[in-house]
């Protein structure tokens, strides 16, 4: 539809508040009087908003029919993010759950922010992990060789559980697959996060990228906590 491409709108390229200001007004009374067709409309709209944390919502009436608003309601927690929080922020309620919560609030607000932080909690994790164990690494290790430094430190699997041996080459494959994850967190930082300049129109990545990001390093950053614990 033209309306997208038009620069008048910026709606391609603009900034949230613009995008959602456009879609209240295609609701506003005196565009579409049909209160039925205006609800089926604005569930719908919120569908799709829903996943990055806005909703249109009721501010007020004009001639008793709905005027509409966007706003900025968050996104639940989802299960990765909360797992770090409880086992993570139990083991460490300083530096790390920080990194947690500042990762965590800018999944949807600054992805840029979210994906280095997400690279950075890895990074803290196995560092705190290797020094708790006394496991020299050195200062210039990258996030992979971390990983793979840590999951060398680690006994993956209890001592009594049948065919040790076979489960822990398993576990290993699986570590295998995360530190890949891992690797991707850090070459996605490198060119998408926080911490390195960009041209002035850079837009980087979405929030749909930075959930990705921000999961699978909790994902990681949790198995490791715990198996280091238990130890």
């Amino acid at each position: 539809m033209w309306v997208f491409y038009d620069p008048r709108f910026s709606l391609m390229n603009g900034d949230d508040d613009a995008y959602l200001t456009f879609l209240c007004e295609t609701l506003h009374p005196i565009v579409r009087s049909d209160v039925t067709e205006v609800e089926r409309f604005k569930q719908l709209f919120n569908q799709y908003l829903d996943n990055d944390g806005f909703q249109l919502v009721e501010k007020a009436h004009l001639s008793g029919k709905p005027v509409f608003a966007g706003r900025y309601v968050g996104t639940s927690a989802a299960p990765a993010i909360k797992a770090a929080n409880e086992v993570i922020g139990a083991t460490d309620p300083g530096y790390l759950t920080r990194q947690i919560t500042r990762m965590e609030g800018a999944t949807n607000a600054d992805p840029d922010l979210a994906i280095g932080t997400a690279k950075e909690l890895v990074e803290s994790v196995c560092k705190t992990i290797l020094t708790e164990r006394s496991v020299v690494y050195s200062k210039s290790a990258d996030l992979p060789e971390l990983v793979k430094l840590t999951v060398k430190s680690l006994q993956l699997t209890p001592s009594d559980i049948a065919d040790q041996a076979k489960a822990s080459e398993i576990i290993k494959r699986l570590l295998s697959n995360l530190a890949t994850v891992a690797n991707g967190v850090a070459e996605l930082r490198n060119h998408y996060g926080t911490g390195h300049g960009k041209p002035s129109r850079s837009t980087g990545l979405g929030p749909r990228h930075a959930r990705l990001v921000v999961n699978a390093a909790s994902t990681l950053a949790v198995f490791l906590v715990e198996t280091h614990n238990e130890k």
